[in-house]
């Protein structure tokens, strides 16, 4: 890692917590060379300090940028599936950012565009469900095709790494990041006479689209959901997702493999 890419932003809240890491955080890494910069457009390395919520906010407010190594730090007293490190584990964070030949890890993104007019992006997953006490249907296109009518209270459309998130709490499959694709799961669907759906979470490769069709019978008004984050628009028709190019580039440390977390977290 070279000089000129040794500056270094922290993203964090403005609780006495994570201010008072990240005033450690800035003696140490002003201690080993790094620059300290006020503004992120400014820096190299983005470092979240807090949680998974507070490095997915990191993300996004950013703006997914590819051009910088992201890295997370806990504070909660656990390290995460985006949390390599612990905030009183200087040693680990030592070796890391003193380490010339550093190893990358690169999550894939998906895009969302509604109306072919706005644009999205999401590290773990976009989910849209009926804002109102009604369930609501979707038109599901996979590369235009035609695949099923949705009726319930919405869908969730997973990245690999978000498919341990939401995605897993309604029964999806666990998804390699190596794997480049996206993961559809179900929000109690209704399956009866009129309404048929696949019942199960399905995936699709990098190369296609799928195409959400909102059925205009006075529910199309629905929440979505971009990661952390919600968003209401008004009279929506249609949104499209797809795998985006776009790839967040992590530390990736020895001994804190995608399958050494999800052990972790959930075994």
């Amino acid at each position: 890692m070279t000089n000129d890419r040794r500056n270094m932003y922290f993203h964090h809240h403005p609780d006495d917590t994570s201010v008072r890491v990240v005033q450690s955080l800035n003696e140490l890494a002003s201690k080993y060379g790094f620059h300290v910069v006020p503004d992120y457009t400014l820096a190299n390395i983005i470092v979240s300090v807090g949680g998974d919520a507070s490095f997915l906010q990191a993300v996004r407010k950013t703006g997914f940028r590819e051009d910088c190594l992201y890295a997370g730090i806990s504070t909660t007293g656990t390290l995460s599936m985006y949390c390599d490190f612990h905030a009183d584990d200087e040693g680990k964070m030592i070796e890391a950012i003193s380490n010339e030949q550093i190893e990358v890890r690169r999550y894939p993104t998906i895009q969302a565009t509604v109306d072919d007019e706005t644009k999205f992006y999401c590290l773990n997953e976009f989910s849209i469900r009926s804002a109102i006490i009604k369930t609501f249907a979707l038109d599901v296109y996979i590369d235009e095709l035609h695949f099923e009518t949705f009726r319930g209270d919405g869908m969730v459309v997973a990245t690999p790494t978000g498919s341990t998130a939401y995605n897993k709490s309604l029964n999806g499959a666990v998804v390699d990041p190596m794997l480049p694709c996206m993961q559809v799961s179900e929000l109690a669907s209704l399956n009866n006479n009129r309404y048929r759906t696949l019942g199960s979470s399905f995936i699709l490769s990098e190369n296609r689209k799928l195409t959400l069709r909102v059925v205009q019978d006075g529910n199309d008004y629905p929440t979505m959901g971009m990661d952390n984050e919600a968003l209401s628009i008004q009279h929506v028709e249609k949104v499209d997702i797809e795998l985006s190019g776009k790839k967040i580039k992590t530390v990736k440390l020895k001994d804190n493999s995608f399958w050494e977390k999800v052990k972790r977290s959930f075994l």
